[in-house]
């Protein structure tokens, strides 16, 4: 029986059922002391395959998002913002504004959770099978100017154009050189209508224009972006839950001031 199972376990591996083959002989015995019907035993064999590579793609899909921390939506604390409801949150968690092509603009000071919404909605999207770029204006920036002779830049600049979702955290956090203000209006021009956005920023679209340094060109970048969109604004006013939740090195080894 051995021997059948290893020739079994080689057919899988010729039809690149990689994970099945492993785990055949278990699965082989468990149908025999169960009394599986063949329709049973396919149904789980293909069943367990079609898991396995789900999750080897999830894997994938989030080491390719680059997210900076693992901040999922079931950690973010509704009652300590204003700027969305449970009602709100539940709509964009069906995702479904990714298939739409829909920009998520999310404004305020640092600290107040945007990065934290942004990225729990890119893992959400990931689990869903969707593919996710979480990068920082600076950094695509740098992946847009670089991308024709370094090779990191290049594959990095691949992964953002075929994500279904692009996560842009703090845009315009500075001023940018003319240069850089046409190259991130062709990436938005050459993305339109192919991909969701998400980006965040402590500054309003109205104050676009004195980072990019031309009225013209951020005109035209909002008339992009602000087609399908929609603009959550955390209240300027709010206490930043970074520092709220900071942990300080003197509390914790009991050293008083």
């Amino acid at each position: 029986m051995t021997e059948f199972y290893q020739e079994l376990q080689e057919k899988c591996r010729a039809l690149r059922l990689a994970e099945t083959a492993k785990e055949l002989p278990s699965m082989l015995r468990e149908a025999e002391s169960k009394g599986l019907t063949y329709s049973e035993f396919i149904d789980q064999v293909l069943g367990y395959e079609l898991a396995c590579r789900e999750d080897k793609n999830r894997i994938k899909l989030m080491k390719w998002a680059e997210f900076p921390q693992h901040l999922t939506l079931e950690q973010f604390k509704l009652e300590e913002q204003s700027a969305i409801g449970e009602k709100q949150l539940n709509v964009l968690k069906e995702l479904s504004w990714i298939e739409e092509n829909f920009t998520l603009i999310m404004m305020g000071p640092p600290g107040v959770g945007k990065t934290h919404l942004s990225t729990g909605l890119g893992i959400q999207a990931v689990n869903q099978g969707y593919q996710v770029s979480f990068v920082s204006m600076d950094q695509l920036i740098y992946v847009l100017k670089t991308k024709e002779y370094i090779s990191k830049s290049r594959t990095r600049y691949k992964r953002i154009t075929g994500s279904d979702l692009v996560i842009i955290d703090d845009v315009m956090y500075m001023a940018y050189e003319t240069q850089d203000a046409q190259l991130f209006f062709q990436f938005i021009y050459d993305m339109y209508d192919k991909t969701a956005f998400i980006l965040t920023s402590n500054k309003g679209p109205g104050e676009w224009g004195k980072f990019l340094g031309d009225t013209t060109l951020t005109t035209a970048i909002l008339d992009r972006l602000l087609h399908r969109s929609e603009i959550i604004t955390f209240d300027e006013n709010q206490d930043s839950i970074r520092m709220k939740y900071r942990r300080a090195l003197f509390q914790e080894t009991g050293v008083e001031s």
